[in-house]
C-alpha cells in the first residue's frame, strides 16, 4: 500500500499555469473532496489522462480556482499508482491554499523526487531514466537536454539490458548443467562464450568512451582566461555573458580575483574564470591573484589566452602564453581588433588564433567556430552519451570484471572461476541500472530532485 502524496509540481512563482500533483492509493477520492467537476461526476468516472473543468476548493471549502484535472490508473501513470494533477491558475497563493486542502484531506505531502522514486520502485523507469529526469530539469543546454531527454525514453537502458542478459545467459547455462545432469542440457563449453563477452567490452567501452564529452555536455567546460594586464580578459567575459560582470578600466591589476561566470556560446556550456593579469608585482593582493591564474590554468580544461593585439608581444604576454599552453585545449583570442593590428598570428603558437575586438563584440562568432572544431565529437545526444559519474563508475567496475574474465579465459582457468568474474559485471551493470542497488544509494539520488517531481 502506497500512502496518498501531493505537492507543488511548479515552482511558487507567478506564472499562467500551475500544478498540484498526487500519486497514491485512494488518491483519485481524496481529490474529490477538494474538486468538483462542471459535470457534477466524481473524478473517478474520468477516462485516462482526459483533461476536465472543474473548481478548486480551499480547506474550508471556498471556491478559489477554475482549473483543468486529469487522472492516470494503474498501470498507465507516471509512478505506477492512481495519479491525478490539478492545472490551476499559477498564483502561489491558490497553489498554497489548494495544497492546504489537500493535506488536510488525507494526504501527506511528497517528499524530494518521490513522484520519480515511486515510479522506479514500481518498475516503471529504471536508475538511469529516472536519474535522467533530474539531468532534464538542470539541462542548461540544447544538447543537454536531448540526451537527458534520450535516457527518460531509455536509450541507456536499451544498451545496458542486452549487455546483463547476455552474462546472464551464460551464468544461467552454467548453472543448469551443473544443477541437472540428468536433463538433456547442451554441454557447457565456456569457450563458446568468448565472443560474448568480447562483445560486451566493446560496447561498454564505447559507453565509457563518451564520458569526457557527457561531462561537457551536463557540467559545462572549466575555462581560464588568461593574459598580461589590460589584455581584455574581462571584456572578454562581459563580452560573452552579454553584461558587465567584471568591472572594466585601463588602470593594469583591476582583477585581483578570479570571477566565475557561465555563459553558453553557440551549443557549448562554459564556466568561465576571469583571472588576474599575469606579471610581475610587488602588491600582495595582486600577486595572490597571479599565483591563483596559474593554478587556473593547470586545472582547467580549456584555456583562453587574450592578448592586445595592436601592441607588440611582451614578456608578460609569454609567461601568460605559455601557462595557458599547459591546459588540455588552449584558444589565442587576438583582441583589440577594432586597432591596427601589430601582432601576427603566426607569433602565436595555438592551432585556433581568433581575431576578435571585444569593445565592439565582434569575432565571437569565430570563437563558436572554433570551441565547434576543439570540441568535435559529432555523436548525436540522443541518450547514448554518458553524463553520470555513479553509473560511469559502475559501467567501469563491469568492464574490469568482464576483461578479468576473458583474461582467466584465455588462461584456461575453471568455469566456475571464470563465473566468479562475469557474475561481478552483471551486480555492477546492476549497480548502473537499479537492478541491484542499496537503499542509502536509492535515498542520496532522490534527495537531488525538487519536491514534486
Amino acid at each position: 500500500m502506497a500512502h496518498p502524496i501531493a505537492a507543488i509540481a511548479t515552482g511558487l512563482v507567478r506564472s499562467g499555469i500551475g500544478i498540484l500533483r498526487m500519486s497514491g492509493d485512494g488518491c483519485i477520492d481524496l481529490a474529490n473532496r477538494v474538486f468538483a467537476l462542471y459535470n457534477g461526476q466524481a473524478l473517478s468516472s474520468l477516462p485516462d489522462r482526459k483533461l476536465a473543468r472543474g473548481t478548486l476548493f480551499d480547506a474550508q471549502n471556498r471556491p478559489i480556482d477554475e482549473a483543468m484535472v486529469f487522472v492516470s490508473h494503474v498501470p498507465h501513470s507516471y509512478t505506477g499508482e492512481d495519479t491525478v494533477e490539478f492545472q490551476c491558475h499559477g498564483s502561489p497563493a491558490v497553489l498554497t491554499a489548494g495544497l492546504s486542502a489537500l493535506l488536510s484531506n488525507g494526504f501527506h505531502q511528497a517528499g524530494p523526487g518521490e513522484f520519480t522514486k515511486r515510479a522506479f520502485l514500481n518498475g516503471q523507469m529504471d536508475l538511469t531514466q529516472a536519474e535522467a529526469v533530474i539531468d532534464l530539469i538542470d539541462a542548461e543546454t540544447a544538447d543537454a537536454a536531448a540526451n537527458a531527454a534520450g535516457q527518460v525514453a531509455g536509450v541507456l537502458r536499451k544498451q545496458l539490458d542486452p549487455i546483463y542478459d547476455s552474462l546472464m545467459d551464460i551464468c544461467s547455462h552454467f548453472h543448469a548443467v551443473l544443477d541437472y545432469p540428468d536433463e538433456d542440457i547442451e554441454p557447457f563449453r565456456l569457450q563458446a562464450y568468448a565472443d560474448t563477452l568480447n562483445s560486451a567490452s566493446k560496447k561498454l567501452d564505447m559507453l565509457l568512451s563518451s564520458c569526457r564529452r557527457g561531462n561537457f555536455i551536463k557540467n559545462g567546460v572549466q575555462t581560464a582566461i588568461l593574459g598580461a594586464p589590460n589584455a581584455g580578459k574581462s571584456s572578454l567575459l562581459n563580452a560573452l555573458a552579454g553584461f558587465d560582470r567584471v568591472i572594466v578600466t585601463d588602470i593594469p591589476g583591476t582583477t585581483r580575483d578570479a570571477v566565475e561566470q557561465t555563459v553558453t556560446l553557440g551549443r557549448h556550456l562554459l564556466r568561465l574564470l576571469d583571472t588576474a593579469g599575469i606579471r610581475d608585482t610587488s602588491d600582495t593582493v595582486e600577486h595572490l591573484g597571479v599565483e591563483r591564474s596559474f593554478q587556473a590554468a593547470q586545472s582547467c580544461q580549456l584555456a583562453f589566452f587574450v592578448v592586445d593585439g595592436s601592441k607588440p608581444l611582451t614578456r608578460e604576454d609569454e609567461a601568460a602564453m605559455d601557462a595557458a599552453l599547459q591546459a588540455p585545449d588552449a584558444i589565442a583570442i587576438l583582441n583589440k581588433q577594432d586597432l591596427p593590428c601589430v601582432i601576427d598570428p603566426c607569433e602565436l603558437p595555438f592551432s585556433y588564433v581568433i581575431p576578435v575586438s571585444c569593445a565592439k563584440q565582434a569575432g565571437l562568432d569565430l570563437l563558436e567556430q572554433a570551441l565547434d572544431m576543439v570540441f568535435d565529437d559529432e555523436a548525436p545526444c540522443d541518450g547514448s552519451i554518458l553524463t553520470n559519474a555513479r553509473q560511469a563508475d559502475a559501467i567501469a567496475k563491469s568492464r574490469a570484471s568482464i576483461e578479468a574474465a576473458r583474461s582467466s579465459l584465455r588462461l584456461g582457468m575453471t568455469p566456475d572461476a571464470v563465473l566468479v568474474d562475469v557474475e561481478a559485471a552483471m551486480e555492477a551493470l546492476g549497480e548502473a541500472t537499479g537492478r541491484v542497488v542499496r537503499e542509502d544509494i536509492t535515498n542520496r539520488i532522490f534527495e537531488r530532485f525538487c519536491v514534486g517531481k
